[in-house]
């Protein structure tokens, strides 16, 4: 396959890509954003709502498990019926709900409002990168999607800072309000500029029984992925949920390869290089996503961190995935895709391996940022190059549902990533001492007991430091083909 001739084949003459770039940044803009500061405001909205822990974990749960799901599902559907239309049609539902939520009567109208939201961002997310990839010319592509990393993170950093800020002076509400506007400009804007993008709906059928499959078997595995913690993972729920992924997935396998259109394209994974790069992103999202979260929880546990320091203290990951995305997106045109991808997920590695001693009573907090900031560094040196790598990988007509299996397996590394993460660190202690790290009750514990934490979130660290190196494996093993 010659995917370099494949994009200039396909690639539009009648628009600047740039012009599709601030459509496409407008729509991550709105979606990591709401995210970031939902999870500073997610206190408010749970006292005002007068909502008990199990039901406010809700609050984020029903958002990540719809828009995790669909995202896979979305792929193949903006395939069929046109990436544009599906995007700009997912801007509009997350504006128009946003609006809703901030008027939401109760929780549980809170809850499915924000399902309804996550509908409209995994439309965004599903679409946002195929644009981006079917709009610029090859030698361009990786400054692109470089630069779409890069408004990604930077959402990400603000995210929380604006969440805190408009929550203390405006109200939780507002957190959803102040996206409004943004979500009108850019239905608007997009309608005029991607209406010059030719339509890349193939018309093809769509499997809507593999999809309502798909839903049923991923919703039980991210169910109990995310609530056996606080269910436990022995209750009824958390069983059913892993019964009902390991009853399906066979019977997805046998429908999915008998489909006429399937959405798990399966031939596509006859290709090493495109199998091996989506594992390896996998990784990745699972290593990188719980070093924010537990060294959050470390410093807030047992180094005494406000949580305001402690959100300060972590922010090295994101600063680093910051400088390394221009960089990279420079680099991605001169050397091979899987030694640029190898050689950042290597420099995680290192800063994860710095992480680990980090873990003391008297953290070295030089030592600590600079594990971080190589982090995140070095994911953003793998970032980009690897993501070029699997939308070039596949035809133009299935750009749709790489994207969003790629995105769909992000999500998932998340989930997997705090699920694993907090139960290695719980399950290595005892009853009296695992509220510590969640209630940061250090004043409370003895010396014993602090050396107990601190191996406990060590081991989480070593974990987090495996899945990165069976990361480096995976991304060697592409092969040297160069995309």
């Amino acid at each position: 396959m010659n995917s370099t001739t494949q994009i200039s084949a396909s690639r539009p003459a009648a628009v600047n890509p740039w012009l599709v770039m601030t459509v496409t940044g407008l729509g991550v803009l709105l979606v990591m954003v709401n995210l970031g500061a939902l999870n500073v405001a997610l206190p408010a909205i749970a006292l005002h709502f007068h909502a008990k822990a199990v039901i406010a974990n809700w609050i984020l749960l029903s958002y990540m498990l719809v828009n995790t799901i669909l995202i896979l599902i979305f792929g193949p559907l903006s395939d069929a019926f046109g990436r544009k239309q599906l995007y700009l049609l997912g801007m509009a539902v997350f504006t128009v709900v946003s609006l809703f939520v901030g008027l939401a009567p109760n929780i549980w109208w809170f809850i499915a409002l924000r399902a309804l939201q996550a509908a409209g961002g995994a439309l965004i997310i599903t679409n946002n990168t195929a644009l981006i990839t079917d709009s610029f010319p090859s030698e361009q592509l990786g400054q692109g999607l470089s630069v779409n990393v890069l408004i990604s993170s930077v959402a990400q950093l603000v995210g929380p800072v604006i969440g805190g800020a408009v929550t203390a002076r405006l109200g939780w509400e507002w957190v959803f309000w102040a996206g409004v506007p943004i979500g009108i400009v850019g239905v608007v804007w997009g309608y005029f500029v991607l209406r010059r993008v030719p339509s890349r709906a193939s018309g093809g059928r769509v499997d809507w029984t593999g999809g309502a499959l798909i839903f049923l078997a991923l919703s039980g595995v991210i169910f109990s992925l995310s609530e056996g913690s606080t269910l436990g993972w022995g209750s009824a729920f958390v069983l059913i949920g892993f019964a009902l992924f390991v009853v399906l997935m066979p019977i997805i396998l046998w429908q999915q390869r008998r489909s006429v259109a399937p959405m798990i394209d399966f031939s596509l994974f006859g290709d090493r290089g495109y199998t091996m790069a989506n594992f390896a992103a996998f990784l990745n999202a699972f290593a990188r996503i719980s070093v924010v979260l537990l060294f959050s929880l470390y410093l807030q546990s047992l180094a005494h961190l406000s949580v305001f320091w402690a959100g300060i203290a972590v922010l090295p990951v994101t600063i680093g995935l910051l400088l390394a995305t221009p960089v990279t997106g420079a680099l991605s045109n001169r050397i091979s895709v899987r030694i640029l991808s190898t050689v950042g997920l290597s420099v995680s590695a290192i800063g994860l391996a710095l992480l680990i001693p980090g873990v003391s009573l008297h953290p070295n907090h030089l030592l600590n940022s600079l594990g971080m900031g190589l982090v995140g560094f070095g994911s953003g040196v793998f970032l980009t190059p690897n993501t070029r790598y699997i939308m070039t990988t596949v035809p133009p007509s299935r750009r749709g549902f790489a994207n969003g299996l790629r995105s769909m397996l992000q999500n998932m590394g998340q989930v997997f990533s705090t699920a694993v993460s907090l139960t290695v660190v719980t399950a290595l202690l005892p009853p009296r001492l695992q509220d510590v790290v969640y209630q940061g009750a250090s004043g409370t514990v003895t010396s014993a007991d602090v050396n107990l934490v601190n191996t406990a979130f060590r081991w989480a660290f070593g974990v987090l430091l495996i899945a990165t190196v069976m990361g480096i494996v995976a991304s060697a093993l592409r092969g040297k083909k160069q995309r």
